[in-house]
């Protein structure tokens, strides 16, 4: 396996691992904290797309999302027009704790990106952005049912 991917693959690990320890207390389970941030940022989302912009399968935010609810978190509304969408509101608890999440992403963020200069945090930016594109590529192709040849 590639270095580069290795690197990646480490900080996206250890920053879960943080977040999963630290929001533990908040009774967020494990990467749940990722879907009430989407739920926030995105008021009305379905659950496909929340799956689509969390690069995860549509089981897992399912489950995900159930106990969301349960928390009292989210709530889940019928779509104005079509009665059998389900759009995915935060709860003024959800927000409360949306806040929480925002303090710990932008320390996190602080302190990965300690020492390095405006142009190479930009820099930074735009590869990863790049990089991203690649892999979703891939994603939704293999998402699609298609096997990449190696």
């Amino acid at each position: 396996m590639s270095e580069l991917l290795r690197e990646i693959g480490m900080i996206s690990r250890a920053l879960e691992d943080i977040s999963n320890k630290e929001f533990k207390e908040l009774h967020l389970n494990k990467g749940q904290y990722v879907y009430l941030a989407r739920i926030v940022e995105h008021p009305g989302i379905i659950n496909d797309s929340l799956a689509e912009c969390t690069r995860s399968d549509r089981t897992s935010v399912a489950k995900s999302v159930k106990n969301l609810e349960k928390e009292g978190l989210v709530r889940k509304e019928s779509d104005v027009e079509n009665k059998k969408i389900r759009r995915l509101y935060a709860t003024n608890k959800g927000v409360d704790l949306y806040q929480i999440l925002a303090r710990e992403e932008r320390y996190s963020e602080k302190k990965a990106i300690a020492g390095l200069t405006i142009k190479e945090q930009n820099q930074l930016l735009s590869l990863l952005k790049h990089v991203n594109q690649n892999v979703t590529d891939d994603w939704l192709y293999v998402k699609s049912g298609k096997k990449r040849t190696y």
